[in-house]
């Protein structure tokens, strides 16, 4: 299996994994839904639905596949989602945090880009 498919199968468990354990008991309303675009390596957890009458979206998580390297775009969680994914199979040397700035990123231990 070639290293992409690999990563995208890693971070489509982990984010299917993560919608099924993760329902929020307070927002019985609100949808948790995987997006998993395999074809331009773009994958998020996104929450929609409504809250009282408060209408919900948010993205929880998204990352994109880059010349081999997961990019960690975002994390609007207190999990620490990277090492996670290096349980799962994925290389430090393979993930690039995104949300980094790039003068910052040599300084973080993963990839920079």
């Amino acid at each position: 299996m070639d290293k992409v498919k690999k990563y995208q199968d890693i971070i489509i468990k982990y984010l299917k994994n993560y919608a099924q354990h993760s329902r929020p008991a307070n927002l019985p309303d609100v949808e948790t839904k995987v997006v998993a675009d395999r074809e331009n390596n773009s994958f998020q957890l996104l929450r929609i639905g409504w809250q009282g009458n408060q209408y919900v979206f948010a993205i929880v998580f998204h990352f994109d596949i880059k010349d081999g390297k997961v990019w960690f775009q975002i994390n609007n969680t207190e999990r620490e989602v990277v090492d996670e994914l290096m349980d799962m199979g994925v290389s430090r040397e393979d993930i690039v945090l995104g949300f980094q700035p790039p003068y910052a990123r040599p300084h973080t231990g993963f990839a920079v880009g």
